[in-house]
Formats: structure tokens, C-alpha cells, sequence
């Protein structure tokens, strides 16, 4: 075998905005590590990140969502999804003169953006958040207006604890909103929502810290409210990596468990089985495996959570197949 080193190597990637500030800091100190293998990724959205290693514009991809079965068989390169991290999807708002942190149970988050609820007095968000003072102003609903595995999440998640939102919208990368206004990757719904009075919107974890915003509990499948975090998300991951398909191909939003954050999510790369450069494979392979090893170590400091140890081990065969 060739040292990925043996050769430069410039990679190009693209995709899902939510893992973007863990998969910058990897791709950064692995080249520092590697100095002749770098990684260029592009922080565009999951689906951007599906279209463009399915054509073959870029060498691979990221995404929130597991691709769809149609999606895998058109594709011109055929892939692998690999994941890396999880995450938490956490409602945030921007209420002038409140600054307690609200409760929001799913059924009110699908009818906020349904239009069904439009004041923040609403007596379903007061009666789940007594002594909050909330006033009557109208929600301005944040949305993503890019293809979206964060959007994916949110709307898998909504399409459980909502009938309405399941038999209306749905989930998908790209819905129809009924209410609210877009913004582009979840730096751009952050941005919206930290500038606009009234607002609401979602967003992963790290974004909401990394912008100081207030960010809510959600009520989670035992009826426990709960604010996202990598303890949250790890049980969530828990109580679903027991039937984890070969594929990784799995939805852990609304998990069960007191502990269970319920908008949990894995985040995949989507590696190509077999590189047209030989060279490329080699040195994704040497990265993968340098990820899981050092790399999982890191997630919980950036507000993420690392892979379940089961899991890893799965990863470890997986990655040995790349040619």
C-alpha cells in the first residue's frame, strides 16, 4: 500500500452545514498532521452535499439525512454512507424582555410553523412555561430555504408528535412552509433570528452557542422536557444503535428514554465506494480511520456527540471496503 503521503492530495467536499464547525477543526489538524493531504469542504447544505457526490463534482460528501433509496440508485457514483458525530436540533427564539428558558412541546412547534399559532401568548406556550411573561407579539417562524439535513431532522422529528404536520407537510430535506420566512444553511437561520425581534427558528446546538441565543427544551417521547446536549443526544443514539442497520440508515428522533433528547440526529459522509484516483481512497481511508481514533475524542468539547462505541467498531469494517 501507497502512503497518503507518498503524493499530494487535494480533496474536495461539500455538504451538511450542521456538522461543519467539528468537520473544519478535523480537516484542519489532519493536514497539519498530513501536511500533503488537504481537505477542501464546502459548507453548502445535505443537499448539495447528496447532488454533488452523486454526480461526481466532488470527491465526497456530508449529510444529515440518510440518502433515499431512489436517490442511492440514480446516483452516476455509487456511495457509502459513513457517520461521524451526532447532534442536537434546538428550537431557538429571540422575544425581547424574556430571558427565561422556554419549554416547547412538539405538537406547539409543528403549529407555530403551521400558522396555527401566531402569538407568543399563546395560551399553549404559557401554560407550558408558567411565570415566563410572554407577550403578545406575533412569532415570526426562521426556516431553511437551502435543501437541508437540519430541516430533515427537525420535519422527521414533527412528523411523529404531529398528525397534522404528517399529513400536511412531512418530512424532507425541502418541505413547503406554510408560515415564516427562509434563510440559508444554519448560519443564516441563526443570523435571521438573532436580528429579528419575535423570532423562532431551529438550528443545530453548536450554532446557538457559538451566537450566545436562547435555545429551549423540548418534550421528549416520556414527556420529560429537555435541552439539547451531547448527554441528550448520546441516550437518544443509545436507545437506537441496538437495531443500527449495516447501512447506517436510521431515524433516533423521539427516541424512548427519560434521557432521550428528542431532535437527535447521526451526520454521515457519503464516500464513494470505489475512487477513480486510487490515491484519494487511501488517503480517505487513512482520515476515516484517524477520525474514529482521535478524532470522536473531540466531540463532545464542540457540542456534539461522539458515535456509540458499537458503532465505531461497525465503522471500522466499513471503512476497510473503500477501494
Amino acid at each position: 500500500m501507497v502512503a497518503a503521503g507518498a503524493s499530494a492530495q487535494n480533496i474536495t467536499a461539500a455538504g451538511a452545514t450542521f456538522p461543519y464547525p467539528i468537520y473544519s477543526k478535523w480537516f484542519t489538524e489532519y493536514n497539519a498532521l498530513h501536511p500533503n493531504v488537504k481537505i477542501n469542504y464546502q459548507s453548502l447544505g445535505s443537499g448539495a452535499g447528496v447532488l454533488q457526490t452523486s454526480e461526481g463534482t466532488v470527491d465526497f460528501g456530508a449529510s444529515d439525512m440518510p440518502v433515499t433509496d431512489d436517490k442511492i440508485a440514480a446516483a452516476k457514483v455509487k456511495f457509502m454512507h459513513i457517520p461521524t458525530v451526532l447532534g442536537a436540533v434546538v428550537p431557538v427564539y429571540n422575544i425581547p424582555g424574556v430571558s427565561k428558558e422556554l419549554n416547547f412541546s412538539g405538537d406547539v412547534i409543528a403549529d407555530i410553523y403551521l400558522g396555527k399559532i401566531t402569538k407568543w401568548n399563546d395560551p399553549r406556550l404559557v401554560k407550558d412555561n408558567p411565570g415566563a411573561n410572554l407577550p403578545n407579539a406575533g412569532i415570526l417562524p426562521v426556516y431553511r430555504s437551502d435543501g437541508s439535513g437540519t430541516t430533515y431532522i427537525f420535519t422527521d422529528y414533527l412528523s411523529k408528535v404531529s398528525p397534522g404536520w404528517a399529513s400536511t407537510v412531512g418530512k424532507n430535506s425541502s418541505v413547503k412552509w406554510p408560515a415564516g420566512v427562509g434563510a440559508k444553511g444554519n448560519e443564516g437561520v441563526a443570523g435571521m433570528v438573532k436580528q429579528s425581534p419575535n423570532s423562532f427558528g431551529y438550528v443545530e446546538l453548536i450554532y446557538a452557542l457559538q451566537n450566545k441565543m436562547a435555545y429551549g427544551s423540548v418534550k421528549n417521547a416520556a414527556g420529560k422536557f429537555l435541552q439539547g446536549s451531547p448527554e441528550g443526544v448520546t441516550a437518544a443514539a443509545a436507545a437506537s444503535a441496538k437495531t443500527m442497520p449495516a447501512d447506517y440508515r436510521v431515524s433516533i428522533t423521539n427516541a424512548s428514554g427519560a434521557a432521550s433528547y428528542p431532535i437527535s440526529s447521526f451526520t454521515y459522509l457519503l464516500i464513494p465506494l470505489k475512487f477513480a484516483d486510487p490515491a484519494k481512497g487511501v488517503a480517505m481511508k487513512e482520515f476515516l480511520t484517524w477520525m474514529l481514533e482521535h478524532g470522536e475524542s473531540e466531540a463532545t468539547s464542540m457540542d456534539y456527540a461522539p458515535l456509540p462505541a458499537q458503532v465505531q467498531t461497525m465503522v471500522k469494517k466499513t471503512i476497510t471496503t473503500i477501494k
